[in-house]
């Protein structure tokens, strides 16, 4: 995983309560088992007025030009609902979103995206509406989101931020504890 430490991008909203994963990534989207080719069918229903013909929905956040290159999603409550399919996850990091903020989370999606390599940031919902289209910055040392003038605090718990900041997926997190275990391991013998 790439690590995560500042990122400046614009904030795009997408500024909807229980936004399910079957809206993030839609099972007739997924074609495979894999991580790859499911960020065209992100937000299929919302991103396009004619999926079939994947017709772009002019109306849509994601479509719109403000939004071209931006790496942070905004949300609404329970941001990520809906069933465990990690493939919602997938969607966003192949689509280039590398960072979410919403009023708060599903708690398996909000694993998944740590376990992805996408900092999810749980705000008050006026501080995430005031975020919308604005140029930010995300810096998880500090564990603050800054716009303009206006600095947003969050907090998030020691293991999921050493994945993100170091890069680390949990089979790459229990490998930095390799001496620990295998020193219990022998002095159990």
């Amino acid at each position: 995983m790439t690590p995560f430490t500042t990122l400046t991008s614009v904030a795009v909203p997408i500024l909807r309560d229980n936004v399910d994963t079957d809206a993030i990534i839609p099972s007739r989207e997924m074609k495979s088992t894999g991580r790859t080719g499911l960020a065209e069918g992100l937000f299929a229903p919302w991103r396009y007025s004619d999926v079939a013909a994947r017709t772009p929905d002019p109306t849509f956040e994601l479509n719109m030009p403000e939004a071209r290159g931006g790496q942070v999603i905004l949300g609404g409550a329970n941001f990520g609902c809906g069933s465990s399919r990690e493939h919602a996850v997938w969607a966003l990091v192949e689509y280039g979103i590398r960072c979410v903020i919403a009023e708060s989370f599903a708690p398996i999606f909000r694993a998944n995206c740590i376990r992805n390599g996408v900092l999810p940031i749980a705000l008050p919902r006026a501080d995430v509406d005031a975020l919308a289209w604005q140029e930010i910055t995300v810096d998880l040392p500090a564990q603050t989101v800054t716009a303009g003038d206006a600095t947003h605090s969050f907090t998030i718990e020691d293991e999921p931020r050493t994945m993100l900041l170091e890069g680390l997926d949990v089979i790459d997190l229990t490998l930095k504890a390799l001496p620990a275990i295998e020193a219990w391991t022998d002095a159990d013998r």
